[in-house]
C-alpha cells in the first residue's frame, strides 16, 4: 500500500471513531461534545453522508435549524439517497415557513424510506410530519378559496340586483334567484368542507386513510406497514379471514394508491391526523 494510500485509510479509521465518539455521547445527551466528534469525522472524511446527518440531528436537538439545513444540503450533495438528510432538510425548511420547499423534502424522505423500509417507525414520523405541513397547506387555500367564493357572491348578487332593478326598478330581487345563486357556491365550497373518508381507502385494522396500501392473495387491502407489524407479532395469517398469509404475498395496491392521491388532493382536509 502507497503512503498516500495508507494516509486515507488511517483517515477513515480515525473518522468511524470519531462517528462512534459523537453517538455515544448523543445518547448520554452531550450534544456540544457529540457535534466536536462528528465535526472531526467530517474534517477527515468529508464525503461520508452520515457524518454530516448525525451532526444535523444534533443542531435539531438544539432548534439550530438554519446549521440543520446546511448539513442536510451537504449530505444530499454526497448521498440523493439519504432518508434522514431529506427529512431533516424538510422540517428546517417549514421551520422557516418554506412551507412548499419542505413538503417537497418530506415527500422525497417518504418516497425514499418506503422504498428502503417500509415498515420502519421512521416511514411512519415522516408521514405524520408530512400530514401536519400539508393540512397546513389546504388551510391555507381553504380560507384563500373561501375570501375569494364570499366576494365572488357578493358581486354577484349586486350584479343580480342591478339587472333586476333595469327590468323592475320598483321591486326587490327574487328568492328563488337568491337561493340558486347560494346553492351555486355552497357547491363550489363542497370540496373543502371536511366529511368522512370512503371506507374503502381507508385501512380495515386502523381505520385511518391509506398510506401505503397493500393487497393479500385474498384480497383484502391493508396499510403495509400496519400489516407487517401484524405478521411479525401476532402470526402469519390474515387478521380477517385467517387464512396464512407470508410477507412476500404482499402487493402494492396501486389503483387504491392513486385513489387515496386524487382524494387526498381535491380534500386536502383529510390529512389531519386524528
Amino acid at each position: 500500500m502507497s503512503p498516500a494510500a495508507d494516509s486515507a485509510s488511517g483517515s477513515k479509521r480515525q473518522a468511524e471513531l470519531l462517528k462512534q465518539e459523537g453517538n455515544t455521547c448523543f445518547k448520554k445527551d452531550r450534544i456540544s461534545a457529540a457535534i466536536d466528534a462528528y465535526t472531526g469525522a467530517i474534517a477527515l472524511c468529508q464525503n461520508v453522508a452520515v457524518y454530516w446527518t448525525n451532526r444535523a440531528l444534533c443542531y435539531k436537538k438544539r432548534n439550530e435549524w438554519a446549521k440543520v439545513e446546511e448539513d442536510c444540503r451537504m449530505a444530499i450533495h454526497y448521498d440523493s439517497h439519504s432518508v434522514k438528510a431529506h427529512y431533516m432538510l424538510g422540517l428546517a425548511l417549514l421551520d422557516r415557513q418554506e412551507l412548499a420547499g419542505g413538503i417537497k423534502a418530506l415527500e422525497k424522505s417518504l418516497e425514499l424510506g418506503r422504498g428502503a423500509h417500509p415498515a420502519s417507525y421512521m416511514v411512519e414520523e415522516i408521514w405524520q410530519e408530512l400530514s401536519k405541513a400539508k393540512y397546513i397547506e389546504w388551510e391555507g387555500l381553504s380560507k384563500m378559496r373561501s375570501s375569494q367564493l364570499h366576494k365572488l357572491n357578493a358581486t354577484c348578487k349586486e350584479a343580480l340586483k342591478s339587472y333586476n332593478s333595469l327590468d323592475n326598478p320598483t321591486g326587490d330581487m327574487s328568492e328563488e334567484h337568491l337561493n340558486e345563486l347560494d346553492e351555486v357556491f355552497k357547491k363550489a365550497a363542497k370540496a373543502d368542507t371536511p366529511t368522512e373518508v370512503p371506507d374503502h381507502l381507508c385501512c380495515k385494522i386502523t381505520l385511518d386513510i391509506f398510506r401505503d396500501p397493500v393487497i393479500t392473495p385474498s384480497g383484502i387491502t391493508y396499510e403495509r406497514a400496519v400489516i407487517l407489524d401484524h405478521l411479525n407479532r401476532v402470526g402469519k395469517f390474515d387478521p380477517v379471514t385467517r387464512e396464512p398469509l407470508e410477507p412476500f404475498q404482499l402487493i402494492s395496491n396501486l389503483a387504491v394508491k392513486e385513489a387515496v392521491y386524487v382524494f387526498l388532493k381535491e380534500h386536502g382536509w383529510a390529512y389531519k391526523i386524528r
